[in-house]
């Protein structure tokens, strides 16, 4: 009997595992960041035929500085989102615009170890957003403000006079604004 009750706690167990196991993430795009899920029954999709055009704010730096920029990478995540849901890479037209906290992120390795003690965690995501075709900027009055020298920036990263004119230049472009 106790050998029965123990199977059945034991099955129920291994049945909970299974249902509760979290499904695979896949990452077209992206291949290292930015995992997402495929969900076969979801009614609202991207359209395959539509060219997006979005220009992202990326600002915050929430997380510790060990650990990849969030912004950075959620931005890894729209670009796998839209190529799972069918979307061709080549239509996507992403330009991203880094300032405030999140200048810190863009700095090459020296320069970041420097300031926080730990090798920079972004520089493999920078490299694969600009393969995927990311047109990737900084904010010029963020480095100046944040005492950042434009020397010691990733080489994925171009300098813009400011992220205020970037983001209103690519808006009048038609691009749609995100703000991470």
């Amino acid at each position: 009997m106790i050998k029965k009750i123990v199977s059945f706690f034991m099955f129920a167990l291994l049945s909970h595992a299974v249902l509760a196991q979290e499904p695979p993430r896949v990452n077209p795009v992206i291949k290292k960041f930015g995992g997402v899920f495929e969900i076969p029954y979801a009614v609202e999709k991207p359209d395959p035929s539509l060219f997006y055009k979005i220009v992202i704010e990326v600002q915050d730096m929430r997380n510790k500085p060990e650990e990849i920029n969030w912004a950075l990478y959620t931005s890894a995540r729209l670009l796998n989102l839209h190529v799972m849901s069918g979307v061709p890479l080549n239509h996507l037209e992403v330009i991203m615009v880094v300032h405030g906290e999140a200048t810190y992120s863009a700095m090459n390795n020296e320069a970041y170890k420097a300031k926080y003690k730990v090798n920079n965690p972004n520089l493999d995501l920078f490299k694969e957003l600009q393969s995927a075709g990311v047109k990737l900027f900084i904010c010029g009055q963020s480095l100046i403000n944040r005492e950042v020298d434009h020397t010691k920036l990733v080489p994925e990263v171009k300098v813009a006079t400011s992220m205020l004119t970037t983001m209103t230049t690519y808006m009048m472009k038609g691009y749609v604004p995100l703000k991470f």
